[in-house]
């Protein structure tokens, strides 16, 4: 159970609801992240409207997409967004051994361009300011303008899911790990801080 109590649907205003709704049917099994989000309805409005927005439009490709939010949440030793995307991650076309291994710097099962969306993603969550513009020069063969920028909000907005979901501690909804582990995912992938609360099916 998170810090703060759920905040159901009928208790937000009517104009949020469809958000609401449509977030906790469509975009995966993160209800109880929305019910803690609906303390603020303009940030569920808005955060959880973005990310509707942005799975709706599709610019970026959904496995780069994925590695992104994979390789942030492992970094930041989320376990509530590291179970939640493993399974996505699998479904991409990335073995379980790969994304388990993925922040290793010659994690097998990754192609060229995989690894600079990884290096890209550990780059803008730990050292951005270090970041060169080669990186960029590489990223312009491959992705437009519109893609990087996309890349570098959802890397962005990736640590700041991370560190709400830890420090208001979401529980992990009924089914997430079993599916991971469905995918060939182990526990043990999970960040070694897991708490029962969270790691626990």
């Amino acid at each position: 159970m998170a810090r703060v109590r759920d905040v159901e649907i009928h208790e937000v205003p009517e104009e949020v609801r469809p958000t609401y709704a449509r977030f906790a049917a469509e975009y995966g099994p993160f209800l109880n992240q929305v019910k803690v989000f609906a303390h603020r309805p303009p940030a569920l409005k808005h955060i959880m409207g973005l990310l509707l927005d942005l799975a709706d439009e599709a610019l970026l490709p959904k496995r780069y997409l994925e590695i992104v939010l994979v390789v942030v949440s492992k970094l930041n030793e989320c376990t509530y967004c590291v179970a939640h995307h493993t399974p996505r991650l699998v479904d991409q076309g990335l073995g379980p051994e790969t994304v388990a291994n993925i922040l290793e710097p010659d994690c097998p099962g990754l192609d060229a361009v995989d690894k600079l969306v990884r290096d890209y993603a550990v780059q803008v969550t730990t050292k951005p300011q270090y970041l060169r513009d080669a990186i960029f020069d590489e990223l312009k063969k491959h992705f437009s303008e519109a893609e990087i920028v996309e890349l570098t909000l959802r890397t962005s907005l990736c640590g700041f899911f991370n560190r709400f979901n830890d420090a208001l501690q979401i529980g992990m909804e009924e089914g997430v790990i079993e599916d991971m582990l469905s995918r060939g995912a182990k526990r043990e992938d999970l960040p070694e801080h897991a708490d029962g609360a969270a790691a626990s099916p």
